[in-house]
């Protein structure tokens, strides 16, 4: 039986993005290490050489996460997406995201009208784009 809000529609819920990875060990430090994330699940897919890992903010079921897949044989294809994360001082990670060698695809900059008060883009070493923004007003607002 599926949930429903209180005008009896059917409710959803976004709860991952999967990226194909390389190097799962290279993606858990990147994603863990670099942008503050946690190790929220990992496990094998049985015999087929597949490790996922997912990876977030918050708990697998109330909180989107990123599930990571190494051994699909999709390594390396070309995505044209990308996804966004807020950040609470985007000044300061970039500071330590240049540090520490990372490709940007677009620099810091503070856009013209719209939601956002700071925004950069960046590549992971897989090369799936990532935007960063600091909203106005907060985090989340």
């Amino acid at each position: 039986m599926s949930e429903k809000d209180a005008d009896g529609a059917v409710k959803f819920r976004f709860r991952h993005t999967m990226l194909p990875v390389a190097d799962m060990e290279r993606a858990v430090d990147f994603y863990t290490r670099l942008l503050g994330m946690q190790v929220v699940r990992r496990r094998s897919q049985g015999g087929d050489g597949r490790e996922i890992a997912y990876v977030g903010y918050g708990a697998e079921g109330t909180h989107p996460v990123l599930e990571l897949i190494a051994g699909t044989g999709d390594e390396g294809k070309p995505w044209a997406g990308h996804f966004s994360i807020a950040v609470a001082d985007l000044t300061a990670l970039c500071a330590t995201l240049e540090a520490e060698g990372v490709r940007f695809t677009r620099q810091l900059v503070a856009p013209q009208g719209g939601t956002n008060e700071l925004v950069a883009n960046i590549v992971d070493a897989d090369g799936f784009e990532i935007e960063l923004n600091q909203r106005k007003g907060g985090i989340y607002n």
